[in-house]
């Protein structure tokens, strides 16, 4: 994303939606098993591709949100020292523990 902007940032996360991996898998190939192809009509399929999108759409949102909220608290000195000893401590614990498990 080089250009500043709503439909900058926009247009790369649906490429990046469009272009996952996973995502294309789970479309082509798991979720068709939820149905009967035979019996499926229009009003199906919009209601198919209406919670398709607004599923992964609320749960990036709420990331976005949490993502933020973390930022937030994160911009102190203070905080970010916090975060690095707390994290530096469970990387010792879990040193020590590897050996015995």
């Amino acid at each position: 994303m080089t250009r500043p902007g709503v439909w900058a940032g926009f247009s790369v996360g649906v490429a990046a939606v469009i272009g996952n991996p996973k995502a294309i898998l789970f479309y082509m190939g798991f979720l068709p098993g939820f149905f009967d192809l035979s019996r499926v009509n229009g009003w199906d399929i919009a209601a198919i591709l209406a919670i398709s999108a607004l599923v992964p759409m609320v749960g990036n949102l709420c990331l976005a949100l949490f993502l933020d909220r973390a930022r937030r608290l994160l911009q102190s000195p203070q905080s970010l020292r916090r975060l690095n000893v707390v994290s530096g401590a469970l990387l010792i614990v879990v040193g020590c523990v590897i050996p015995f498990t």
